[in-house]
């Protein structure tokens, strides 16, 4: 891995001062630099909107007096660390392409100035995109993307908020369990996944935990993100008929999967999938019934706000703006955002290695976000230890909680298919 030089981060440094101010300690400060890289074109436009309104939301959130919001930086105005100073986010558009996302780094760190990034909800962009940062010298915080590898590599600026497919697959095996134990035959699982970073990590994190679970996998797919058709990909698993199958894709290849197990009259008795294209509100609007049965994880749910205060309000503000509800995916950019924000106010600075520090030293209680999380602490591989995940099924046309018992509002439909009579 390169290491940042000292003239390099010298350059790096005096960019993000200029950007901010020109103040790299506690005082008044214009405004605060911060890059979103999203997929704002191309097949995920949908779900990078989506992620862009989360991150929206926070920085008003911040920006702007929110008295009875009872969440970090919520009364008051701007980051009071930096003399209220305000927080401005500059976008950028990865087109969901990992050497976009990365050149995009480069344009937002040394051109506009930015003092962190957040980003890419892909995890083949974040990967490229955060390895950008890391030569450079500036915190990069990811929202949304769930591959362990992402933190496996040693980098010294990059923290994930979220959740990761591990964390996630052992929910989703502590569901199985729970459905083993009410009488639900679960004697194997396939994996249906997509051809990239987020797909095969997903994938080899599901064999790993099945085999702990001692549950074989009898077929494990791989399919082109891009194909036009997958019945293919689909007969291989109907022929091994595996009694649970996980699912990694996005939006467009959700749908498709959707479809042809309908065209085929195929449907195993659960599919979990591993949110991305399945949490997208496009997946149900495109689908209408058909959407019905499917299963995901999911790092945030709407059910268990309605039980927060500072998370309902957050979702009515969302619903209020967007005209849309919030999903798991603006929820975690809003998380993301905010934790940043908080990092760069304790830090009353916006010089890199003190945001990161700051960063690294953030302790903060799970009552104090929108997540169903026990807090935000970062290791020192920069994951959160705190993250987790809840598992849902679509039914009558929205996402209810089924697992874990203690937040679920329903039971599940078992097997899936009875969920489109």
């Amino acid at each position: 891995m390169r290491r940042i030089t000292s003239g390099a981060a010298a350059l790096v440094l005096a960019a993000a001062l200029a950007g901010c101010g020109g103040s790299d300690g506690a005082g008044a400060t214009d405004e605060v630099k911060l890059a979103g890289l999203w997929p704002l074109s191309g097949p995920n436009a949908t779900q990078g909107t989506d992620v862009l309104h989360g991150a929206e939301l926070a920085v008003d959130v911040v920006n702007n007096d929110h008295p009875g919001l009872d969440l970090p930086l919520g009364p008051g105005k701007g980051l009071p660390g930096l003399g209220g100073a305000p927080v401005k986010l500059i976008t950028g558009d990865t087109q969901g392409k990992p050497e976009v996302g990365a050149g995009e780094v480069d344009r937002l760190v040394t051109g506009e100035k930015v003092a962190a990034v957040i980003g890419s909800y892909q995890s083949g962009v974040t990967l490229t995109a955060s390895q950008r940062a890391e030569r450079l010298g500036v915190p990069f915080v990811n929202e949304a993307s769930s591959s362990v590898a992402l933190t496996e590599r040693g980098l010294k600026w990059f923290f994930r908020t979220g959740p990761t497919d591990e964390t996630f697959a052992r929910s989703m095996f502590d569901y199985l369990k729970a459905r083993q134990a009410a009488g639900a035959q679960i004697r194997s699982v396939g994996v249906f996944h997509s051809n990239d970073q987020f797909g095969n990590d997903g994938a080899g994190v599901t064999e790993k935990v099945a085999a702990e679970a001692g549950l074989p996998v009898t077929v494990n797919v791989g399919f082109d993100p891009t194909a036009a058709d997958l019945g293919s990909q689909v007969a291989q698993v109907r022929s091994r008929n595996p009694d649970v199958l996980f699912v990694l894709a996005y939006t467009d290849a959700a749908i498709k999967l959707m479809k042809t197990l309908d065209q085929l009259d195929y449907y195993p008795p659960a599919l979990l999938a591993y949110g991305t294209g399945f949490a997208d509100p496009a997946f149900a609007t495109g689908l209408g019934a058909l959407a019905n049965g499917a299963s995901t994880r999911a790092a945030w749910s709407g059910e268990i706000a309605e039980k927060r205060p500072a998370a309902k309000t957050v979702a009515e503000l969302f619903q209020q703006r967007y005209g849309a509800p919030m999903t798991e995916n603006s929820a975690r950019a809003f998380t993301a955002v905010l934790t940043l924000a908080q990092a760069i106010d304790t830090a009353r600075s916006v010089e890199p290695a003190k945001i990161r520090d700051a960063l690294r030293g953030l302790n903060v209680p799970g009552e104090k976000t929108i997540m169903p999380w026990t807090g935000i602490t970062f290791d020192d591989k920069g994951q959160n230890t705190g993250a987790a995940g809840v598992v849902e099924q679509m039914i009558e046309g929205k996402y209810r909680v089924v697992f874990p018992a203690d937040l679920s509002s329903v039971q599940p439909i078992w097997p899936m298919n009875q969920a489109q009579r």
